[in-house]
């Protein structure tokens, strides 16, 4: 009954589980007492506050900012510039210490007075390690403030966009790839996190310090700084500006690179059998060896843009320093300044430009994350194409009467699926949808669930018209069973469950019982704590769909949408299904997609659905009694039938 591919039937039982079929997904004993002293040590995080709604809020349309989801977080932001500020100024206290102390030794060399003079060097050398002192000890306790701050920034982040991505309707992930949305959750808050820990706080040190160190050059001496100034701050203005134009273009490419990437690689991934049952490996290898082409090309961009400006700062360091030293020689060949101001002046220069170089390679981590908020806006702006109305009222307990009213729906409105359906089904009414493939059978089951809404007309159930009762109220009244039903990774128990989340444990034996899958159940030695792994693929069809079934029937909705749910069991397991299907039906409305008209005869009324519109309407015996579209496919079907048994 269950064959080899099953959760009772496949051989193999892994070591932690013998003999139940499943690979083992336990935590090895040799590993069990670390993982317990883990969890000794793991914080009381409270009560979890997440919050969902289908409504969005002001806050959820306002446009992703970095200096926004900074002040979320404004604490840890001020005391991140207070630190960042005793790095620069500690760090710059050095060359001032050289100069005094140089001029010092100078002044004791030209007066042959040494009296005096060693106490005066080691005052100053003492301040220089004091600090040092300070710039470590801020530094440290920046980088622990930076990464608090980037930790919480990022998972408010995740949290908002993975809301944004329950939010959105059917529609969004039908166009979208699945390899793109994973690109957004994760390499573009990467580089978010990337550029809030260091990226952020580095551009601040080294901006900080070329204001510093301005100040100081200037204080020191006016001529030689307005020298120094004029000769390197124009063509480093240009030669960045320059680099922002073209950097802005290139890592944009490289985002939209690494998202094709990713997209085509989780399509691989999720089509492998389908790959492997058609020898389509050679020709998926050519077709990501272009994709990862272009995202390739798009950092070979990258790279030269970054050869031209990092080594044309650098020639502008030394071209600076050599000005320097010849203007600077002669004014202290003049007596206009002292040594150890030229000396200072000289380590001021050299520490001017080379925050620059840092710059230009934390400006690459500043054009990452800003390309990642675009990316990321761009998501965060799309709204639901099924929207909730503000203030939306719950739904009231319904019977189950639905009616749909002159209903026209496309998903593209251009091109109509549906035109003009009027329908009307009684409360505990099971009604079976027939009709040729791409009808718009699913479609009708589709705005009943308001996973789409109709482009005009409207759907009624009880005589309220769902669109403006709130989403969460409509759907725990209903229940959908798909023809491929998915299963999360967990235990059997969960995947029942997991429409309720107070759901007992004897609910759950319940539905099991009345689907059918008591006996498979039994034979697993966690039972219903058995897990499940990843979309059911250690359970054969016939099993997820059993486990579908029981998942429906702990939902107890008042109306039941079923799309083929017996088409992929075995006609023992099907007639098994079927009277379980008897029990949970009762009392119920149920919509029926149906694909084999054995399914159909059993509902109370058919609907014929060709070509966008209704054509028929009526029981099993009427229509075949009329002759019309639903006779002639039952003609068909019988026909079949007889040549098979023949």
């Amino acid at each position: 009954m269950w064959g080899g591919g099953g959760m009772g039937g496949r051989p193999g039982g892994s070591p932690g589980n013998p003999g139940n079929g499943l690979p083992f997904a336990g935590i090895p004993p040799e590993l069990q007492e670390g993982v317990d002293l883990l969890l000794k040590k793991e914080p009381d995080h409270g009560e979890p506050t997440a919050r969902f709604s289908y409504q969005m809020t002001e806050a959820d349309r306002r446009p992703l900012t970095l200096r926004h989801l900074i002040l979320q977080h404004w604490w840890l932001a001020a005391l991140a510039i207070l630190f960042v500020t005793m790095v620069s100024l500690a760090n710059q206290a050095g060359p001032l210490l050289i100069d005094h102390g140089t001029n010092v030794i100078e002044g004791a060399i030209l007066t042959h007075q040494t009296s005096g003079v060693f106490g005066k060097v080691v005052f100053y050398a003492v301040l220089f390690f004091v600090a040092i002192a300070i710039s470590g000890t801020a530094q440290s306790s920046q980088v622990r403030t930076t990464g608090r701050l980037a930790a919480r920034v990022m998972n408010d982040l995740r949290v908002k966009v993975f809301t944004h991505l329950q939010r959105m309707s059917l529609d969004f992930y039908t166009d979208e790839k699945a390899g793109v949305i994973m690109t957004r959750m994760t390499s573009d808050i990467e580089n978010l996190q990337q550029l809030l820990q260091d990226g952020l706080a580095s551009f601040a040190v080294q901006g900080l310090t070329m204001i510093v160190i301005t100040i100081i050059l200037f204080v020191l001496n006016v001529k030689l700084a307005l020298i120094t100034v004029l000769a390197v701050v124009p063509v480093l203005t240009a030669l960045s500006l320059w680099f922002r134009s073209a950097s802005e273009i290139g890592y944009q490419r490289v985002r939209d690179g690494i998202a094709n990437v990713l997209a085509d690689l989780s399509e691989s991934l999720h089509g492998v059998r389908v790959v492997t049952a058609h020898n389509r490996q050679r020709h998926n290898i050519l077709h990501h060896r272009n994709v990862v082409g272009e995202y390739r090309d798009a950092n070979i961009f990258t790279a030269q843009i970054n050869a031209i400006y990092g080594p044309g700062t650098q020639m502008l360091s030394f071209l600076g320093q050599a000005v320097l030293l010849g203007v600077g020689g002669v004014m202290v060949l003049h007596h206009e300044l002292s040594l150890g101001a030229l000396t200072a002046f000289i380590l001021y220069l050299n520490r001017f430009l080379q925050p620059i170089t840092l710059l230009v390679q934390q400006y690459n981590t500043y054009q990452q994350g800003q390309a990642s908020v675009i990316k990321l806006n761009t998501l965060l702006s799309q709204t639901p194409s099924v929207p909730e109305d503000e203030g939306a009222p719950d739904l009231p307990p319904i019977e189950g009467n639905i009616t749909f009213e002159n209903v026209t729906f496309g998903y593209d409105p251009e091109t109509p699926v549906l035109r003009d359906i009027n329908l009307e089904i009684h409360a505990g009414e099971t009604v079976a949808f027939v009709g040729p493939t791409g009808a718009g059978k699913s479609t009708l089951a589709k705005l009943v669930t308001r996973f789409y809404d109709p482009t005009s007309g409207r759907v009624l159930i009880d005589g309220h018209d769902i669109r403006h009762y709130s989403v969460q109220s409509l759907r725990r009244q209903l229940g959908v069973v798909p023809q491929e039903p998915f299963l999360f990774a967990g235990t059997v128990r969960d995947n029942i469950a997991f429409a309720r989340e107070d759901v007992t444990d004897e609910e759950v034996r319940e539905a099991i019982r009345t689907v059918g899958l008591m006996d498979v159940i039994e034979r697993l030695p966690d039972e219903i704590e058995t897990v499940v792994h990843e979309r059911g693929q250690s359970l054969s069809s016939g099993e997820r769909q059993l486990i579908a079934l029981a998942r429906a029937f702990v939902a107890h909705p008042r109306v039941l949408v079923l799309d083929e749910a017996t088409s992929n069991l075995d006609l023992l397991s099907e007639s098994k299904i079927e009277r379980a299907l008897d029990v949970l039906l009762e009392g119920r409305t149920a919509i029926l997609i149906a694909h084999r008209l054995t399914t159909a005869m059993k509902a109370d009324r058919i609907v014929v659905v060709d070509d966008g519109g209704i054509v028929e309407v009526g029981s099993h015996d009427e229509l075949v009694a009329a002759g019309g579209r639903y006779a002639q496919m039952y003609e068909t079907w019988i026909s079949h039938a007889e040549g098979q048994a023949a």
